[in-house]
Protein backbone atom coordinates (compact mmCIF):
# COMPACT_ATOMS: atom_id res chain seq x y z
CA UNK A 1 0.00 0.00 0.00
CA UNK A 2 1.90 3.51 -0.68
CA UNK A 3 2.06 5.62 1.69
CA UNK A 4 0.74 9.05 1.35
CA UNK A 5 2.17 12.28 0.25
CA UNK A 6 3.58 15.03 2.45
CA UNK A 7 1.80 18.37 1.47
CA UNK A 8 4.08 20.70 0.11
CA UNK A 9 5.76 23.15 2.67
CA UNK A 10 7.75 26.62 2.22
CA UNK A 11 11.00 26.72 3.70
CA UNK A 12 11.21 28.93 6.30
CA UNK A 13 14.22 31.30 6.43
CA UNK A 14 16.32 29.37 8.87
CA UNK A 15 15.59 26.29 6.81
CA UNK A 16 16.74 27.56 3.43
CA UNK A 17 20.60 27.04 2.75
CA UNK A 18 22.82 29.78 2.79
CA UNK A 19 23.65 31.22 -0.88
CA UNK A 20 27.36 32.01 -1.36
CA UNK A 21 28.97 34.15 -3.59
CA UNK A 22 32.70 34.54 -4.90
CA UNK A 23 32.35 38.44 -5.61
CA UNK A 24 31.40 40.17 -2.18
CA UNK A 25 29.13 43.28 -2.59
CA UNK A 26 31.20 46.35 -2.25
CA UNK A 27 31.67 48.43 0.74
CA UNK A 28 29.09 51.62 1.41
CA UNK A 29 30.87 54.60 -0.23
CA UNK A 30 32.69 56.89 1.62
CA UNK A 31 31.32 60.35 3.44
CA UNK A 32 32.80 63.09 0.59
CA UNK A 33 31.91 66.62 2.29
CA UNK A 34 30.65 68.89 -0.12
CA UNK A 35 32.86 71.32 -2.12
CA UNK A 36 33.75 74.83 -0.70
CA UNK A 37 33.44 78.19 -2.04
CA UNK A 38 36.88 79.62 -2.24
CA UNK A 39 37.93 81.06 -0.08
CA UNK A 40 38.33 84.58 -1.56
CA UNK A 41 35.69 84.81 -3.84
CA UNK A 42 36.59 87.04 -6.74
CA UNK A 43 35.39 88.79 -8.16
CA UNK A 44 32.87 89.82 -5.53
CA UNK A 45 28.96 89.37 -5.97
CA UNK A 46 26.79 92.00 -6.60
CA UNK A 47 24.90 92.99 -3.52
CA UNK A 48 21.03 92.28 -3.51
CA UNK A 49 18.64 94.58 -5.62
CA UNK A 50 21.30 96.11 -7.33
CA UNK A 51 19.45 96.55 -10.33
CA UNK A 52 16.83 98.26 -8.66
CA UNK A 53 19.12 100.35 -6.15
CA UNK A 54 21.28 101.43 -9.25
CA UNK A 55 18.33 102.50 -11.21
CA UNK A 56 16.97 104.72 -8.23
CA UNK A 57 20.30 106.35 -8.21
CA UNK A 58 20.27 107.12 -11.55
CA UNK A 59 16.31 108.57 -11.78
CA UNK A 60 17.43 110.77 -8.31
CA UNK A 61 20.29 112.38 -10.43
CA UNK A 62 18.03 112.68 -13.58
CA UNK A 63 15.05 114.32 -11.46
CA UNK A 64 17.79 116.79 -10.17
CA UNK A 65 19.32 117.43 -13.59
CA UNK A 66 16.08 118.59 -14.66
CA UNK A 67 15.00 120.47 -11.67
CA UNK A 68 18.23 122.47 -12.56
CA UNK A 69 17.12 122.74 -16.17
CA UNK A 70 13.46 124.25 -15.22
CA UNK A 71 14.62 126.56 -11.98
CA UNK A 72 17.87 128.01 -11.60
CA UNK A 73 17.63 128.63 -8.22
CA UNK A 74 16.20 125.20 -6.66
CA UNK A 75 15.29 124.35 -3.35
CA UNK A 76 18.61 123.48 -2.28
CA UNK A 77 20.32 126.15 -3.64
CA UNK A 78 20.30 128.08 0.16
CA UNK A 79 22.59 125.15 0.91
CA UNK A 80 25.22 125.65 -1.67
CA UNK A 81 25.42 128.94 -0.63
CA UNK A 82 25.70 128.44 2.60
CA UNK A 83 28.46 126.10 2.64
CA UNK A 84 30.05 127.94 -0.27
CA UNK A 85 30.05 131.02 1.98
CA UNK A 86 31.53 128.56 4.85
CA UNK A 87 34.48 127.77 2.40
CA UNK A 88 35.39 130.86 1.18
CA UNK A 89 38.76 130.98 3.59
CA UNK A 90 40.88 128.12 2.43
CA UNK A 91 44.08 127.18 3.26
CA UNK A 92 45.05 129.07 -0.09
CA UNK A 93 48.69 131.06 0.09
CA UNK A 94 48.58 135.00 0.03
CA UNK A 95 49.21 134.03 -4.18
CA UNK A 96 45.48 132.71 -4.38
CA UNK A 97 47.07 129.31 -5.30
CA UNK A 98 45.54 126.39 -3.71
CA UNK A 99 47.68 123.84 -1.79
CA UNK A 100 49.69 120.89 -2.87
CA UNK A 101 47.06 118.30 -1.99
CA UNK A 102 43.98 120.20 -3.51
CA UNK A 103 46.07 120.25 -6.93
CA UNK A 104 46.82 116.69 -6.62
CA UNK A 105 42.63 115.82 -6.56
CA UNK A 106 42.55 117.88 -8.89
CA UNK A 107 44.63 116.41 -11.28
CA UNK A 108 43.63 113.31 -9.84
CA UNK A 109 39.95 113.59 -11.24
CA UNK A 110 40.96 115.24 -14.39
CA UNK A 111 42.86 113.39 -17.07
CA UNK A 112 44.97 111.25 -14.82
CA UNK A 113 41.84 109.90 -13.46
CA UNK A 114 41.57 108.05 -16.80
CA UNK A 115 44.48 106.61 -16.63
CA UNK A 116 44.59 104.42 -13.60
CA UNK A 117 41.88 102.39 -14.81
CA UNK A 118 43.27 102.03 -17.91
CA UNK A 119 46.06 100.37 -16.60
CA UNK A 120 44.01 98.46 -13.86
CA UNK A 121 42.54 96.83 -17.39
CA UNK A 122 45.17 95.75 -19.00
CA UNK A 123 46.79 94.27 -15.88
CA UNK A 124 43.61 92.17 -15.67
CA UNK A 125 43.87 91.13 -19.40
CA UNK A 126 47.27 90.13 -19.22
CA UNK A 127 46.04 87.62 -16.73
CA UNK A 128 43.50 86.64 -18.61
CA UNK A 129 41.00 88.46 -16.76
CA UNK A 130 38.70 90.00 -19.79
CA UNK A 131 35.85 90.22 -17.70
CA UNK A 132 36.33 92.14 -14.78
CA UNK A 133 38.61 94.43 -17.16
CA UNK A 134 35.05 94.88 -19.83
CA UNK A 135 33.41 95.71 -16.30
CA UNK A 136 36.46 98.26 -15.26
CA UNK A 137 36.49 99.76 -18.66
CA UNK A 138 32.36 100.39 -18.74
CA UNK A 139 32.16 101.35 -15.15
CA UNK A 140 35.09 103.59 -15.17
CA UNK A 141 36.27 104.99 -18.25
CA UNK A 142 32.93 104.67 -21.11
CA UNK A 143 30.29 105.50 -18.20
CA UNK A 144 32.03 108.61 -17.76
CA UNK A 145 31.66 109.72 -21.03
CA UNK A 146 28.38 108.50 -21.88
CA UNK A 147 26.31 109.21 -18.41
CA UNK A 148 28.20 112.31 -16.82
CA UNK A 149 28.51 114.49 -20.22
CA UNK A 150 24.73 114.55 -21.10
CA UNK A 151 23.75 115.09 -17.19
CA UNK A 152 26.21 117.93 -17.87
CA UNK A 153 24.14 119.00 -20.54
CA UNK A 154 20.61 118.21 -19.50
CA UNK A 155 20.95 120.42 -16.29
CA UNK A 156 23.12 123.53 -17.74
CA UNK A 157 23.99 124.95 -14.67
CA UNK A 158 26.61 127.10 -14.08
CA UNK A 159 29.93 127.08 -12.19
CA UNK A 160 30.34 128.60 -8.33
CA UNK A 161 31.89 132.55 -9.47
CA UNK A 162 35.40 132.55 -9.51
CA UNK A 163 36.77 129.12 -9.28
CA UNK A 164 40.60 128.73 -8.46
CA UNK A 165 41.40 125.87 -11.23
CA UNK A 166 40.63 125.68 -14.88
CA UNK A 167 37.16 124.39 -15.49
CA UNK A 168 34.67 123.61 -17.97
CA UNK A 169 31.05 124.42 -18.76
CA UNK A 170 28.55 122.35 -17.08
CA UNK A 171 28.87 122.34 -13.34
CA UNK A 172 26.22 119.71 -12.21
CA UNK A 173 27.44 116.94 -11.87
CA UNK A 174 30.52 116.52 -10.30
CA UNK A 175 32.91 114.64 -13.49
CA UNK A 176 35.72 114.13 -10.56
CA UNK A 177 33.35 112.59 -7.50
CA UNK A 178 31.95 110.41 -10.50
CA UNK A 179 35.69 109.28 -11.47
CA UNK A 180 36.19 108.75 -7.75
CA UNK A 181 33.13 106.42 -7.03
CA UNK A 182 33.57 104.21 -10.16
CA UNK A 183 37.37 103.51 -9.55
CA UNK A 184 36.85 103.02 -6.04
CA UNK A 185 34.11 100.77 -6.62
CA UNK A 186 35.86 98.61 -9.27
CA UNK A 187 38.58 98.13 -7.37
CA UNK A 188 37.12 96.91 -4.79
CA UNK A 189 34.94 94.61 -6.93
CA UNK A 190 37.68 92.94 -9.51
CA UNK A 191 41.23 93.16 -6.83
CA UNK A 192 40.42 93.26 -3.18
CA UNK A 193 39.00 89.90 -1.16
CA UNK A 194 36.52 90.07 1.44
CA UNK A 195 39.24 90.33 4.31
CA UNK A 196 40.59 93.56 2.50
CA UNK A 197 37.58 94.94 0.76
CA UNK A 198 36.34 96.17 4.04
CA UNK A 199 39.76 98.35 4.33
CA UNK A 200 38.90 99.35 0.45
CA UNK A 201 34.98 100.68 1.11
CA UNK A 202 37.03 102.49 4.28
CA UNK A 203 39.87 104.26 2.07
CA UNK A 204 37.67 104.40 -1.28
CA UNK A 205 34.99 106.62 1.17
CA UNK A 206 37.85 108.91 2.59
CA UNK A 207 39.14 109.26 -1.06
CA UNK A 208 35.55 110.21 -1.97
CA UNK A 209 34.79 112.53 0.60
CA UNK A 210 38.25 114.28 0.27
CA UNK A 211 37.18 114.46 -3.38
CA UNK A 212 33.64 116.24 -2.65
CA UNK A 213 35.20 118.76 -0.57
CA UNK A 214 38.31 119.64 -2.69
CA UNK A 215 35.95 120.36 -5.47
CA UNK A 216 33.52 123.08 -3.41
CA UNK A 217 36.94 124.02 -1.79
CA UNK A 218 38.59 125.24 -5.11
CA UNK A 219 35.22 126.73 -5.99
CA UNK A 220 34.49 124.67 -8.87
CA UNK A 221 31.46 123.22 -7.64
CA UNK A 222 28.31 123.39 -5.79
CA UNK A 223 28.23 120.72 -3.01
CA UNK A 224 25.09 119.72 -4.30
CA UNK A 225 26.96 118.78 -7.65
CA UNK A 226 29.55 116.51 -5.57
CA UNK A 227 26.62 114.51 -4.22
CA UNK A 228 25.28 114.07 -7.60
CA UNK A 229 28.79 113.07 -8.74
CA UNK A 230 28.61 110.37 -6.06
CA UNK A 231 25.03 109.42 -6.76
CA UNK A 232 25.36 108.83 -10.42
CA UNK A 233 28.92 107.05 -10.56
CA UNK A 234 27.69 104.62 -7.38
CA UNK A 235 24.08 103.64 -9.86
CA UNK A 236 26.04 103.18 -12.66
CA UNK A 237 28.33 101.06 -10.79
CA UNK A 238 25.38 98.83 -9.52
CA UNK A 239 23.80 98.52 -12.54
CA UNK A 240 26.68 97.60 -14.44
CA UNK A 241 27.75 94.97 -11.56
CA UNK A 242 24.20 93.15 -11.56
CA UNK A 243 24.37 93.05 -15.58
CA UNK A 244 27.66 92.00 -15.83
CA UNK A 245 26.89 89.67 -13.22
CA UNK A 246 27.17 85.89 -14.94
CA UNK A 247 30.26 86.74 -16.55
CA UNK A 248 32.14 88.07 -13.50
CA UNK A 249 30.68 84.89 -11.55
CA UNK A 250 31.89 82.19 -14.15
CA UNK A 251 35.88 84.29 -14.07
CA UNK A 252 35.34 83.46 -9.90
CA UNK A 253 34.85 79.66 -10.93
CA UNK A 254 37.33 79.46 -13.24
CA UNK A 255 39.96 81.55 -11.10
CA UNK A 256 38.59 78.95 -8.51
CA UNK A 257 39.76 76.21 -10.52
CA UNK A 258 42.85 78.10 -12.36
CA UNK A 259 41.01 77.87 -15.55
CA UNK A 260 41.32 81.28 -16.74
CA UNK A 261 42.35 80.78 -20.41
CA UNK A 262 39.90 78.45 -21.23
Amino acid sequence: MPLPERPHRPLSGAERPAVFSSHPSPPPPAYVPPPHPPRHHLPAAPPRRALALGIGLLLLSLLFALLLRWDRTPFFQGVDDRWAAAVDHSSAGASGEPGGFLVVLDRLGGPLGMVLPLVLLGCLCVYGRWRSGLFVLLAAVVSNALVVLPVKQLADRPRPPHPWVLVNDGSYPSGQVFGAVTLVIVVAVVVFPPPARRWCWAFGGAYVLAMMGSRTWLHAQWLSDTVAGALLGAGTCLVLWRILAPLLETEAQRMASNSLWL
